[in-house]
């Protein structure tokens, strides 16, 4: 499972200020939908840079992060969020109680079963778990492009990165953590349809801050990233990428 890799769950530290500028945001629709039975108390594990968990704080509510890079929290505490440094199945949380456990492009980094459970001991009584990931649909196009230069340089990334377009089994294994906990009613899926433009910059800049990229060897990263920099020049140095935000939600019972 992906959270037994440590070396590429704890990668993003060495990026995290790159990773703070190049990584997209969440649609509004999606944090209208976390705080629609009007959360105020937040915990947000694997917070980051604090991406999502200044999202939740400019609604009016109370974040706290958990982080297990010290220079990720760095940055998450810089827009005045508070965050605790540990990996969440060993933090300790004192007795507080929250109306909201959050995870943003995370939870597949926590041990499903014990991550459930713990959310499940901090979450008062109807309080719910929201973990949620953005998933992207290249254009056929790029992605037509891409693939001969992945099977050439990168073919292991192309095999596993949920950026290029496969799907692992982190939605399966998230529901069924939250099912064995036996702590939280039936689960709720949502997805939330958007885009955005890269031009080849920017969209280089996201790729490198990605594990599957980022635990790659330096040269090898940067043969690799090269030549996906020549190939999106060649079509004119941008493109429309679909994402879809895909949550996964429950209430504790």
């Amino acid at each position: 499972m992906l959270f037994e890799d440590r070396s590429r769950a704890e990668s993003f530290g060495g990026v995290a200020a790159q990773y703070d500028r190049a990584r997209p945001s969440y649609p509004s629709a999606l944090v209208d939908a976390l705080l629609e039975d009007g959360a105020r108390r937040v915990l947000d594990v694997g917070c980051g840079t604090g991406i999502a968990a200044a999202l939740l704080a400019a609604r009016g509510c109370t974040v706290l992060g958990v982080e297990v890079d010290a220079r990720m929290a760095k940055l998450a505490r810089a827009k005045g969020l508070e965050v605790e440094v540990a990996r969440f199945e060993d933090w300790r949380p004192h007795g507080r109680q929250f109306d909201l456990v959050t995870a943003a492009q995370a939870w597949h980094w926590v041990d499903p079963s014990a991550g459930a459970t713990r959310a499940a001991e901090v979450l008062r009584v109807g309080g719910r778990l929201g973990v949620f990931w953005n998933l992207a649909h290249l254009p056929a196009r790029v992605s037509e492009l891409l693939s001969p230069i992945y099977t050439r340089l990168g073919p292991d990334v192309e095999n596993y990165s949920s950026l290029l377009g496969n799907r692992d089994k982190r939605a399966q294994v998230t529901l069924a953590g939250i099912a064995d906990s036996g702590a939280f009613g039936a689960s709720e899926t949502t997805t939330f349809g958007w885009s955005r433009s890269y031009d080849t910059a920017a969209w280089l800049e996201q790729l490198a801050t990605h594990s599957d990229h980022q635990t790659l060897p330096p040269s090898q990263r940067r043969r690799l990233l090269a030549a996906v920099g020549e190939a999106i020049d060649a079509i004119g140095g941008s493109f429309e990428m679909s994402y879809e935000t895909v949550l996964i939600a429950a209430q504790r019972v």
